[in-house]
């Protein structure tokens, strides 16, 4: 399998280094420990009240690099692919960026980052910051799955560190802050499906393979199994097999109003996802839901993985208005 690579010890170093160069007016590399981080965060008396900072294992960009910059993350810190990052890094990434307010650490329900983000906390209150955490486990699929105890957090995480940043970004407290994530985190559901599976750089070939007309339905985005290997099918056939565990999970009723993701996973062209969310549009509409904000494109990848997922949070008028806010990241922008 051919990469654009010079060696897969080096590919996240590298990566990182054309991401800082290439978004340098919003995003500044710390090189040891490793981690990216606001440029404008140039004194601590000019720092938002709470730091937001997240991670994880590189291979989902752009998650999380691509969504540092006002109104967003304030930190984030990159593993090896699909691996979580160490606590230095995250305990780097906290020093760097928490004002008197302190951070929070949004996380990513997998083993690896849970455990690694706990430790960074427990260090950095004994430098006397003020940390807390948010676990997002926001897929429906599984309740448990090869690398995590509970639901897998996927797709919401972007709805989240969006709304919570915001949150951040106008004042709030750290437990504010926090509770907004919460609010998030009890409203938002994601469910995917792959058509491929992902290439990891050291590995050279799939993760995993499906015949000709297979699917693997409720993947991972590392690619770990979902609820079943099913027989491939029509786009529309697709989404109702996405939506309906996601609709029924939130207990959605007529006259509620939320905000959607279609997400590619790497590999599938914009032109099929907008086909895609005509019909998931189009079926919540049928249910008497509105989709209120919308929102296509690659945002949490699986390396080259073909394959969708889809999200759907139950939004109050708070969380669309903190949605709303003005972002400038290199993977969000708008309201400005």
């Amino acid at each position: 399998m051919k990469k654009i690579m010079n060696a897969a010890a080096d590919i996240v170093r590298e990566s990182c280094e054309g991401f800082a160069v290439a978004h340098a007016d919003l995003v500044k590399l710390n090189h040891d420990p490793l981690f990216l981080y606001r440029a404008d965060l140039a004194t601590q008396g000019e720092r938002p009240k709470v730091a937001l900072i997240s991670g994880g294992g590189s291979g989902h960009e752009p998650l999380h690099a691509g969504y540092i910059g006002r109104g967003m993350l304030s930190a984030a810190c990159p593993g090896e692919v699909f691996t979580s990052p160490v606590p230095e890094q995250m305990l780097g990434a906290i020093k760097a960026t928490a004002g008197q307010g302190g951070a929070l650490l949004v996380v990513k329900n997998y083993t690896g980052d849970v455990m690694n983000f706990e430790l960074a906390a427990e260090l950095a209150a004994a430098e006397g910051l003020e940390v807390q955490s948010v676990v997002i486990g926001d897929d429906v699929a599984v309740q448990d799955s090869t690398w995590t105890a509970g639901r897998r957090g996927v797709g919401g995480t972007v709805l989240l560190e969006k709304i919570a940043g915001a949150a951040a970004e106008q004042g709030a407290s750290l437990a504010e802050v926090k509770q907004v994530a919460e609010g998030v985190m009890a409203g938002v559901r994601s469910m995917g499906l792959a058509l491929s599976g992902a290439t990891v750089p050291a590995a050279g070939k799939p993760n995993f393979t499906l015949t000709e007309n297979e699917i693997e339905l409720g993947v991972g985005i590392h690619g770990e199994p979902g609820r079943e290997r099913a027989q491939m099918r029509v786009a529309d056939q697709l989404i109702d097999a996405l939506l309906g565990p996601i609709v029924a999970d939130l207990a959605l009723k007529r006259g509620e109003e939320v905000i959607a993701l279609t997400n590619g996973m790497g590999g599938t062209p914009l032109l099929e996802l907008y086909v895609a969310h005509r019909h998931l549009c189009r079926q919540l509409e049928g249910q008497g839901v509105r989709v209120a904000r919308h929102l296509v494109g690659n945002y949490v990848t699986s390396l080259d993985m073909q394959g969708m997922s889809v999200t759907l949070l139950r939004a109050s008028s708070e969380q669309l208005r903190l949605w709303d806010a003005p972002v400038v990241t290199p993977a969000l922008r708008w309201g400005l």
